[in-house]
């Protein structure tokens, strides 16, 4: 398995990926799966924000993905992404969430950014919750039943993980260049 940068071609593969989950799970509050004119769409603006939007691939085909984007529009969210993994039915459990998300953080931290935030969609969510605590990330709250899929009310876990020394010292990178104000 190789973790590389997505392309514009991996689009497909990136809707097939997500779209499972939206169908079937409770990590995205999405109801209807984009296309994959809209992952590439998405994509590309992560991709224009200069972050880190990558793949896990094996035998040319993608296993799963990563991505941080922006946390939210405001200027001083400057320094604080929000990850997303999602990973193929036929490759969960061998460690390709893992694999693309400890990518997509060291990537982060050569940005020079300082927060990376989870915001995990249903609190029985074990598998991410564990992935993302196995990787640093600490609990920073539950909302509690703030979506309803599948015929149920879900809550938010929320998590965060420092990168760059964290809130100890003043910020020694431009961060991101988001329009808001």
């Amino acid at each position: 398995m190789i973790v590389r940068p997505s392309l514009e071609t991996d689009a497909p593969a990136l809707a097939a990926i997500y779209g499972h989950h939206v169908l079937t799970g409770l990590a995205s509050f999405e109801e209807v799966p984009p296309t994959a004119e809209d992952m590439a769409g998405r994509r590309a603006a992560v991709v224009a924000l200069g972050l880190p939007y990558l793949v896990a691939e094996e035998d040319g085909t993608v296993l799963g993905f990563a991505y941080a984007g922006a946390f939210r529009p405001r200027a001083a969210y400057r320094y604080t992404v929000e990850d997303s993994v999602y990973v193929s039915p036929d490759a969960l459990g061998k460690g390709v969430g893992r694999a693309v998300l400890s990518q997509v953080l060291a990537d982060c931290e050569t940005l020079g950014l300082r927060q990376v935030m989870a915001v995990i969609g249903d609190s029985g969510n074990a598998a991410s919750i564990g992935l993302h605590q196995a990787l640093g990330f600490e609990h920073a709250g539950v909302c509690k039943a703030v979506g309803f899929k599948h015929g149920r009310w879900v809550d938010t876990v929320w998590m965060q993980k420092s990168l760059n020394g964290g809130e100890a010292r003043a910020p020694d990178a431009p961060g991101l260049a988001l329009d808001g104000h």
